[in-house]
């Protein structure tokens, strides 16, 4: 039996909010009403000027924020950056950088979680290879959660494919947040998009995933609500098994 974390079901799915503009923003949100409890702002969102103003609106409704910024820069720049996005309230945040980042991230953070971002679900093994990487993707998302844990952070940002090792090899306090969740179509077969590694809510969950970010397959739909609460079920059903 995977030990789980104390956290609510509906908490489990992270919209990711990958839009433009404000207007958008709140249609979406709109639109899923209680569907998602849990919001993903990401880089292209923070560009809009709006960043904070919705952040602000999410909290004031109820709603989680995981602020999906990848930070790297100087440990001490970082460490300013936590500490501001602390101040207003949001869950969760991204570090994607070396052990001194997230150090000086970890000191800083509150009551906010920081992730370790470990290898970027769009990166296949020939990109690993293009970057320098001497291991295969598993070896670096190991050796890079267990670092993180190390230094103080709650959790990583992982393939779903590689949880059931993180559970195998690494503490089960570590959270571990999985974007590249691709629900199966009619043919069974997943969309992937510009996702390279990829698994469907239900096995990503059966694998030990704690959250999963979900985007263009929710923000896309006909129906996002439909499609979100569709999600929700799978998510409660693979709990209970």
């Amino acid at each position: 039996m995977i030990e789980r974390p104390d956290i609510p079901d509906s908490d489990r799915l992270i919209f990711a909010l990958d839009v433009a503009d404000i207007d958008t923003a709140r249609k979406l949100i709109g639109q899923l009403g209680d569907a998602v409890t849990f919001y993903k702002l990401g880089l292209e969102f923070f560009l809009s000027g709006n960043y904070f103003e919705l952040a602000h609106e999410l909290k004031a409704d109820g709603k989680k924020i995981f602020a999906d910024l990848k930070l790297f820069d100087i440990p001490a720049t970082v460490a300013s950056a936590v500490r501001q996005l602390a101040r207003r309230g949001v869950d969760f945040c991204t570090i994607h950088g070396n052990d001194g980042m997230l150090k000086a991230a970890a000191a800083e953070k509150g009551d906010m979680g920081i992730l370790a971002v470990t290898a970027l679900t769009s990166l296949d093994q020939g990109d690993l290879d293009d970057l320098g990487f001497k291991c295969d993707a598993e070896q670096l998302v190991l050796s890079r959660a267990r670092r993180a844990l190390q230094l103080g952070c709650d959790g990583v940002v992982s393939s779903g494919l590689e949880v059931p090792r993180l559970r195998e090899e690494v503490d089960h306090a570590l959270l571990t947040v999985c974007p590249g969740i691709r629900p199966i179509l009619n043919d069974e077969e997943s969309a992937h998009g510009d996702q390279q590694r990829v698994l469907t809510p239900g096995r990503a969950i059966a694998g030990g995933a704690d959250y999963l970010v979900v985007g263009r397959p929710i923000r896309d739909a006909d129906d996002p609500r439909a499609a979100a609460l569709a999600i929700q079920a799978e998510i409660a059903a693979a709990l209970r098994h």
